[in-house]
C-alpha cells in the first residue's frame, strides 16, 4: 500500500499524525507546503490518502485539492483547518474532498477518518481493476443472452430496475452495465450495500448529515444520493433495509426530494436508482418487513440473474477466463484445464455461484501442482462430489489443512478432523485452564474474541479484504462479519 501524505506547515500537527499513524502500521510521508507535494506528483509519486491543511505559506489546501483531483480523481483527500467557516467547508466539498477535519481534532478520530479514507481508496482500486479486466459480463447460456438483450433494451431508459438473484451471481456487474450503457454513463456510479452498514449509520450514509446532527458529526457530509447526482445509485441487498428507512427512500423515489440528517433545507435528487436483492421481496412484504408501496416503486423492471447451476454451459468459458485473470494478477503463466476436469466442474452445483468459481480458479492457479489441471488436482469437495460420497478418511486428513486454508468455499466438518484433536485445541484448553484457575471473570469473552478475530483475519487475508467473500468462506452472514469487525476493532 502507498503511504499517506500529510501536508501542514505546523510541525506539531505533522509529528502527532506521523506517530499516531505509525502506531496503526501506516506508512507516512510529511510535507510542509503544497509546492513540495506538486514536485512529488510531478516525479510520478502518489499517496494512498492525502491529508492537507487549508491555509499554508506558498499555497492553499483548496488549490492543492484541485491539483490532486486533476491528476488522481479517485484519491481521497481530507482537508484540515483551524478556520471552521462555512466557505472553507463548502469549497472543500465542492472540490471533491473526502472529508473536512476542523482543528483542534481528536487524534483517535482523525486516525479513524484516515482509515476510512484508506478503505475507500482500496475499494476504488479494486473496482477500477475489475472494470479494466472484466468490462462486460460473460455468458452464452440462453438465460444470460436474454439478460443481455434486456440491458440493450434499457440502454436509453432512466427507469428504476430491480435485480434479483442469489449471492455471487454478479448483480453489481449488471447494475454497472446498465449504468455504462445508459444516458447517464458520464455521471457517477455509486454503490452501497444496505446490509453491510449498521442501521444507525445507514440513514447518514444515504442522505448525508449536517454538522452537529448527532454526536461525532463535526462537519457536514454529503450522502450517497448527493454523490450520485446526475448518475446512478446502486442499492445492494435492498431487502435488508430497515423498515423506517424504507419510508424515506420511498419519498425520494416519489418526489425526488430529501433532507440531510439534521437538515431543514430540502435537496433535489437527480439519480437513477437500481436496487438488488437475493431475497424474495414478495415474501418479505407478506411478512410485514418490507413496504409494499416501496416494492412496487422499485419493481418497475425486474431482471433475474440465473444461478450458475442453471447455466452450466458457461462454466468452461468462465473457468478459462478466471484462470487467465488469476494468472495475470499473480504474474504467472496461465494454467490449462483438461476436458475431464471441466466436465467435473460443470457437474458441481456451485452454491456460491460465479464468485465461488472465480475463487476456485484462483486456488487452482496457486495450488495445482502441474501446468495442466486434471480432475485429481481439483479441491477435495469436488472430488467428493465426483465420488458421490465423502472422501476416504486418510485422504481427507492429508488434505484438510490445505483445503481449509485455500479452498474457495469452506468444506463441511469431516469425521477425521472431529475425532483427532488438533494441537490448537490443546493450547486452548491449557490457556482456558490457566485463566479459570486465576479467577479471570472474562474467560469466555476473551477466548471467544481471540478465536473469532483469528478466523475473520484469515478469511480476509485469503479474500484480499473482500468482506462478503470472507463471510461466504466462513459460513456466516455478511451482516455478522461487518458487526464482528466493528466489535473486535479489526
Amino acid at each position: 500500500m502507498k503511504p499517506i501524505w500529510v501536508v501542514d506547515d505546523d510541525q506539531s500537527i505533522r509529528f502527532v499524525l506521523e506517530k499516531a499513524l505509525a502506531r496503526e502500521q501506516f506508512a507516512v510521508r510529511s510535507f510542509t507546503s503544497p509546492r513540495e507535494v506538486v514536485k512529488a506528483l510531478d516525479a510520478g509519486e502518489a499517496p494512498q490518502v492525502l491529508v492537507s491543511d487549508i491555509r499554508m505559506p506558498g499555497g492553499s489546501g483548496i488549490e492543492l485539492l484541485a491539483e490532486v483531483k486533476g491528476r488522481h480523481a479517485g484519491l481521497p483527500v481530507i482537508i484540515m483547518t483551524a478556520y471552521s467557516d462555512l466557505d472553507s467547508a463548502v469549497s472543500a466539498f465542492q472540490g471533491g474532498a473526502f472529508e473536512y477535519l476542523p482543528k483542534p481534532f481528536d487524534v483517535n478520530k482523525a486516525v479513524e477518518l484516515i482509515r476510512r479514507a484508506v478503505d475507500e481508496s482500496l475499494r476504488e482500486e479494486v473496482a477500477d481493476a475489475g472494470q479494466v479486466e472484466m468490462p462486460e459480463m460473460l455468458g452464452q447460456a440462453s438465460a444470460m443472452q436474454d439478460l443481455f438483450r434486456a440491458i440493450g433494451r434499457l440502454s436509453q431508459s432512466h427507469v428504476t430496475v430491480l435485480i434479483t438473484g442469489e449471492s455471487g451471481t454478479g448483480k453489481e456487474l449488471v447494475a454497472r452495465a446498465l449504468h455504462k450503457h445508459s444516458p447517464r454513463a458520464a455521471g457517477p456510479f455509486v454503490a452501497i450495500n444496505t446490509a453491510a452498514i449498521p442501521k444507525d449509520l445507514l440513514e447518514s450514509e444515504l442522505f448525508g448529515h449536517e454538522r452537529g446532527a448527532f454526536t461525532g458529526a463535526q462537519s457536514m457530509r454529503r450522502g450517497r444520493f448527493e454523490q450520485a447526482d446526475g448518475g446512478t445509485l446502486f442499492l445492494d441487498e435492498i431487502g435488508d433495509m430497515p423498515f423506517d428507512l424504507q419510508t424515506r427512500l420511498l419519498r425520494v423515489l416519489s418526489d425526488g426530494q430529501f433532507y440531510r440528517v439534521g437538515g431543514h433545507q430540502p435537496l433535489k435528487s437527480n439519480v437513477r436508482v437500481i436496487a438488488a436483492t437475493h431475497q424474495n421481496l414478495e415474501e418479505r412484504v407478506r411478512q410485514g418487513v418490507f413496504r409494499e408501496d416501496l416494492f412496487h416503486r422499485l419493481n418497475v423492471i425486474r431482471l433475474r440473474l440465473p444461478p450458475l447451476r442453471e447455466r452450466r454451459d458457461d462454466i468452461p468459458m468462465l473457468t478459462r477466463f478466471f484462470l487467465a485473470k488469476s494468472a495475470r494478477e499473480l504474474g504467472v503463466e496461465p494454467k490449462r484445464i483438461t476436458d475431464a476436469a471441466l466436465a467435473l466442474l460443470a457437474s458441481f452445483d456451485f452454491p456460491g455461484n460465479v464468485r465461488q468459481l472465480e475463487n476456485l480458479c484462483h486456488w487452482l492457479t496457486v495450488m495445482a501442482p502441474a501446468q495442466v489441471v486434471e480432475p485429481k488436482d481439483l479441491p477435495p469437495e469436488l472430488q467428493a462430489e465426483r465420488a458421490g460420497a465423502a472422501a476416504a478418511p486418510h485422504s481427507i486428513a492429508a488434505s484438510a489443512t490445505a483445503a481449509s486454508a485455500a479452498a474457495p468455499e469452506a468444506a463441511a466438518p469431516r469425521a477425521a478432523e472431529v475425532l483427532t484433536p488438533s494441537p490448537w485445541l490443546t493450547d486452548l484448553e491449557r490457556d482456558a485452564r490457566a485463566r479459570l484457575e486465576a479467577g479471570d471473570p472474562e474467560v469466555w469473552k476473551a477466548l471467544t474474541d481471540q478465536f473469532e478475530a483469528s478466523l475473520i483475519r484469515t478469511a480476509l487475508e485469503l479474500t484480499r479484504g473482500r468482506r462478503i467473500e470472507a463471510a461466504l468462506k466462513l459460513g456466516i452472514g455478511r451482516n455478522t462479519i461487518t458487526r464482528k469487525i466493528q466489535e473486535l476493532k479489526l
